[in-house]
Order: C-alpha cells, then structure tokens, then sequence
C-alpha cells in the first residue's frame, strides 16, 4: 500500500481519480492500492523561542542573541487534527512507500518534510514533480516517480530559509521593538523591500519641481515643439520672432522592429495583471492558484519564462492549433536550459474544450492573458515605420515625432489590453525643404514630473531585479532580488498588515511607523543587496553548491554584530 500526500484536499481528489482511490475514508482517500491524504498548508511549523525557554515569553534585550544550538518545530493547533491523521497513515503497517505529492517547490517540499519528521516516519519515499493537475501529467508523474533523496538540497534551502527568516524575526525584531519602546516587525526580506518604499516616499517628498517652457506650432494637421526652455523672456522672444511659415530641415524615418515577450513567470504575471486589472499581486496568485487547482493552467509559482523542447509538438499541435506563428520563435520559447524547476505558465491542453464563461470573472481575465501572452510570444514581430520632423528656426529645433503600424504582428492578441493614452501621432507625408503655414504659436507652461508612488507592478520588478547593481558585470546568476516569485505577494500583504505600508487606490505607501523602522534598523537588514546576496545562497544550497550550515553562520554573525553594537552604545 502507497500513501500519497498533496498540499491540499482539493489537489488530494484530483490525484485520488486519476489512480483509482475512490473510496472517502476521514481524512483520507483509498484504492487501487493507494491511500490519499493531504497537509493544510504548513502543519508543521517552527517553535516561538519560548518553547526554548520560558524566560523568551518576554522581550528583553538582555536575553538576546536567540541562537539555539537545535530547532524546535510545533504542531499547529488549528491543523492538529490533520497531522494526527497523517501521522497515524505514515506510520501504519500497511503502508510500505510514502509519496510526496505537495506543489514542485521550495515550500512544498518544507510542507512535506516537516510533517515527515515530526511524525517519525522511517517508511520509502518517492517524490511527484509535476507542472499540470491534468490527468494526463498525474498519471505520466505517477510513472515516473523521482526518489525522495533526490530533493534534499531542496528541502536544505527550505529550511535554510525558514531558519534565517526565524532568527531575524525573533532577534532583530526584539532589538528594536525593546530600544524604541515601539513594537518594531523585522524581516529578512519584508524590510529591504519596505526600504525601498521608504526610499521612493522621501524622494517624491523631497522633490522641488521647476518650471520650464516649450514654444508650440499649430501646423495643418499637426504640431511641433521645441524643447525645453528654462527662460521665460527667451521663450517670448522666440514666439514673437516666428513668422508665419517654417521651413522642413529634416524628415528621419525608420523601421522598428519589436520582438515578441516570452510567455510568462509568476512575477510578470502579476506585473500585468496589477497593471490591466488593478489585482493584488496576492489576488493574482490566488486566482492562479485556482485555475492551476481546475486544471486550466500548469503550475503558477515559476520563475522561468521558457518551456521545455520536449513541450513543442503537443503545444504547437494542441494549444497553437490553426493560429499563424513564426517558426523562428520556437527555438526561444522552446529553450530547455533557462527552465529551472517549472516551465513558464500557460494553459492546459485539457482548458481548450472548457467554458471560460463558467469561471468567475476574475480567473477568467487571468486565464485569458495567459492565453493571449502565450499565442503572442510565439508571433511574428510588430514592424513600426517611425519618423521624426524637425524644422529650424533661429537655431531652435521644433519637432514632432510619430508612427505608422506596418505589420501588427503577434500585437493582435494583446489589443484588448493596450492603453491608448500617449499614443504617437501619424504624421503627414512632409520632405525636406518644405515650407508650412504656422496656423497659431503659443507658449505652454510646464514643470518637471517627480517619480512615481510604487505600484504593485513596479514594486515587484523592483523586488525582482533588487541587487543586481551589487553583481559583477557580466555575472549571470540563477535567481536574484528579493524573496522568490512565490513569496513576493505575502510580503507586500505582510507590511501592509503590520502597518509598515498602506494602499492608496494601485500606489504603496510607507506609514510614519514604517519610515521610522528604516530609520533605526542598521543597514544589514534593510539592504537589497544584503538580502538578494542571501537569496541567491539559498539557490545555491538548493543545487547542492553550497551548505545550510556556512549560510546561517552569516546570519548568525550579522546577528550578533548589530545587538553588541547597540550595547556598546
């Protein structure tokens, strides 16, 4: 008999159909020689230090750095029922081989070990590595089922994290909460991130915008423009000077040729999905999660944006279907070496005969810009001819820049979504030498733009590309930035919970308590660069390059660093 364990009940019943354990025992499904059973998130998670010693129940500084030479994990009460139930099937006689089915990932891997551990269990095991909740992907992994040993870097990274996470919680959090007398939340990722938000806040806040002028020429049926003026009386003069006609100088066309996007990562996807739909990147992983769970697309937490070469026929053959598609395109789409643990996200084969209609709207939105992206990376190049006039007049350059669509390309399937605002014109046919009546000349008043408030689209690419500015030219590296794609949206939900960050319509905002944190928090913990570096350990522990063990003495190094600092002050 084979126990099979998912993430969740509902992952749990698709794989108990497809291998015939079809009988609802509680808790758990059985059949055909399986049983099915699942984990309800984290069952299992890390002890409070109290559990350590009771004297941690209370925040003193005097009893930092919390280091422990060994960690405690715990039970969740709420999910205790649960465990008992898996702990009882693990260890049952009957049971020979124990299945990790949790998602293909960093976490899901934790979610089964932990539980694996803390219930004694000594029993084989095997491991599902699957991207689709399709049948056709359960039964092909269930046929070619991966030894569980084959994830134990995996699960060291998992840990790792975890741990590294624990010890900056516990101890940094404590620092600062008990020098300000202020209860202070600090993260390892969560306060770099807030860092950056804070940064942006203060330039925006800081910022003296200047009044500058551009003199402007109604034309017949467009405009040009100078550029900017900081003199006013210049400005004047220039408008009083100017006749009634102006002379062409020069026309400079050209053909722009733009590539189709690869399909997409978790982290693009919730980029366009805050962008066009105004969703948390929370939302958009929910709903992703949902449609991954009904069988619509393949696994959602994937920072690869490629699919693997193995993938072309059924993909071109059933997804593509009759739709035209540059055949140059798939030697990029199709590049089995920059797909990590999952390829990009697109939809199922199995989605094609399904009724979006049926879906809520929400998933139904994200369903089809995962379907358009994927029909579009595949799409010949949209073939712009752009030109630029410039007329001369006492030494001023008026100008006025446009384009016309030669071949729309793989566009035609992301029109829906395009914003027309700041469109450039289409310009006239003009030649050089051309002389044009000037129908009005006036002077426009303008002033320099501070930047933008974050967004949850440029927050995440920020997140995404976070300390690269510390790499080495020319280094390419795995995973960079902060946190992973799968992480991202919980910590912006995080600072936003713990009141380190507020929404104000699609912009975050930093609150004075979140602006105080980066004030006081020493420069270790609050760095992208610092924490990107940790990231990019963590992948490294991962791929076995490196150990659990030289990564947590960093952390416990930096640790100690900032409490003896503050106690020499």
């Amino acid at each position: 008999m084979k126990l099979v364990i998912a993430e969740k009940p509902s992952v749990a019943m698709s794989i108990a159909k497809v291998i015939g354990a079809n009988s609802k025992k509680d808790g758990y499904c059985e059949g055909n020689g399986y049983r099915v059973s699942w984990c309800v998130g984290h069952l299992v998670q890390m002890a409070n230090p109290d559990s350590y010693n009771e004297k941690y129940a209370k925040w003193n500084i005097e009893d930092l750095p919390i280091i422990p030479s060994e960690y405690k994990y715990e039970v969740a009460k709420v999910t205790k029922k649960q465990f008992t139930i898996l702990k009882k099937l693990m260890n049952d006689k009957d049971i020979d081989t124990v299945i990790n089915a949790c998602d293909a990932g960093r976490e899901g891997e934790s979610i089964f070990r932990l539980v694996y551990s803390e219930a004694k269990c000594k029993k084989n095991m095997k491991r599902l590595w699957i991207s689709s909740m399709e049948d056709s992907a359960i039964k092909e992994g269930f046929e070619s089922l991966k030894d569980g040993k084959d994830y134990d870097n995996l699960f060291e990274s998992a840990l790792s994290r975890a741990i590294a996470d624990w010890l900056v919680g516990m101890n940094i959090s404590r620092l600062y909460s008990c020098l300000y007398k202020q209860n202070y939340s600090v993260g390892r990722v969560q306060t770099p991130t807030l860092a950056m938000i804070v940064k942006r806040d203060d330039e925006i806040n800081n910022f003296k915008k200047e009044k500058y002028y551009t003199v402007e020429l109604s034309l017949d049926s467009f405009n040009l423009s100078t550029d900017r003026i900081d003199n006013l009386k210049i400005a004047e003069e220039l408008k009083s000077s100017i006749g009634d006609t102006i002379t062409i100088k020069d026309v400079i066309s050209k053909e722009k040729i733009t590539k189709p996007d690869l399909p997409f990562d978790l982290t693009t996807l919730q980029r366009e999905c805050n962008k066009y739909f105004g969703y948390s990147a929370k939302q958009t992983l929910d709903y992703a999660q949902n449609l991954y769970e009904k069988k619509f697309i393949t696994y959602p937490r994937t920072d690869s944006r490629c699919l693997t070469e193995d993938m072309i026929v059924s993909t071109v053959n059933n997804i593509l279907g009759k739709n035209d598609f540059d055949t140059e395109r798939i030697k990029v789409v199709f590049n089995s070496s920059k797909v990590t643990d999952h390829h990009a996200i697109i939809p199922t084969v199995s989605s094609l005969s399904e009724d979006v209609s049926n879906l809520p709207e929400s998933e139904a939105k994200v369903y089809m810009l995962i379907s358009n992206k994927l029909h579009a990376s595949v799409g010949y190049p949209l073939v712009e001819n752009t030109t630029k006039i410039v007329a001369l007049f006492n030494d001023f350059e008026f100008t006025s820049s446009g384009k016309i669509i030669k071949d729309e390309g793989f566009t035609k399937y992301l029109k829906e979504y395009k914003s027309k605002k700041n469109e450039d014109p289409v310009l006239p046919s003009v030649s050089v030498g051309d002389v044009l009546s000037i129908e009005n000349t006036e002077i426009k008043e303008k002033y320099t733009q501070s930047p933008k408030h974050f967004t949850e689209d440029t927050l995440l690419k920020a997140m995404e590309i976070a300390g690269s500015e510390a790499l080495e030219k020319g280094v390419e590296v795995e995973r960079k930035g902060l946190g992973t794609p799968a992480t991202r949206a919980g910590i912006i939900e995080n600072l936003i919970f713990k009141g380190l960050v507020e929404r104000d319509k699609k912009n975050l905002i930093a609150t004075s308590k979140g602006k105080s944190l980066i004030e006081i928090v020493a420069d270790t913990f609050k760095s992208a660069e610092t924490t990107a570096k940790w990231e990019r350990e963590l992948s490294k522990i991962a791929q076995g390059k490196s150990s659990k063990e030289e990564f947590l003495d960093g952390i416990e190094a930096e640790i100690k660093n900032a409490i003896a600092k503050y106690r020499e002050v």
